[in-house]
């Protein structure tokens, strides 16, 4: 018979049986002692059947992963910033007082130049009937002006100026949009030795030309 001390542990081992057990047994014999075992109690005990819930399957715990390592930077060099933004350049739209052909200049105020007198389609006789011998009377602008030479009037030649007016932000575009477009063809058509300056007016033309595509 076992002793009353030593009921916990036998009942612990009871119920930790291994899973194949699903019966315990609970004996009572005379004078009251109580004992438990996994088979059926004497026949001079008392027995009380006592049904262990069947253990559940034991979970395994996830093993621990460590996190991956983080595959260092690749050594890629960092992109190219854009070049900045440059202030669109003042352009002019001018027209040739000769033909009225117009062109793009930078320069508003262009210098009068000399062309003969028949260019501008006036009658070919020369300056010097047209308005008198030695200027007197004169009354056009390049006579007044004091840089025509009685040589030059005599030769049939005239002084004239071109015409300019200021270009808007849109034409200014278009126009360095061309220039761009006709440096690339340039650029491409030159030996690797000439290639510099073309190189060059591309950067700078991009720089302008981004201005172009923020608005």
């Amino acid at each position: 018979m076992v002793a009353p001390r030593l009921l916990p542990a036998l009942l612990l081992a009871i119920v930790t049986v291994p899973a194949t057990a699903q019966t315990a047994y609970k004996c009572i014999g005379p004078g009251g002692r109580t004992t438990y075992q996994d088979a059926p109690c004497p026949a001079d005990t008392r027995q009380q059947a006592i049904t262990l819930a069947e253990p559940g399957p034991v979970r395994t715990p996830s093993p621990v992963t460590a996190p991956p390592d983080t595959p260092a930077a690749a050594d890629v060099p960092p992109a190219t910033p854009p070049p900045p933004a440059a202030p669109l350049p003042m352009l002019y739209l001018c027209q040739k007082a000769t033909d009225g052909s117009t062109y793009v200049s930078r320069n508003g105020d262009p210098a009068p130049y000399a062309v003969p007198f028949g260019v501008l389609g006036a009658a070919p006789q020369p300056l010097g009937s047209v308005y008198g011998t030695g200027g007197a009377g004169a009354s056009a602008p390049e006579l007044n002006r004091g840089n025509v030479t009685a040589g030059l009037v005599a030769n049939n030649y005239v002084w004239v100026r071109d015409a300019c007016r200021p270009m808007d932000v849109q034409e200014t575009c278009e126009s360095l949009q061309q220039q761009y477009d006709e440096n690339e063809h340039k650029l491409r058509q030159a030996f690797k030795s000439e290639q510099g300056p073309f190189v060059k007016r591309e950067a700078e033309l991009e720089a302008q030309l981004a201005n172009c595509t923020a608005r």
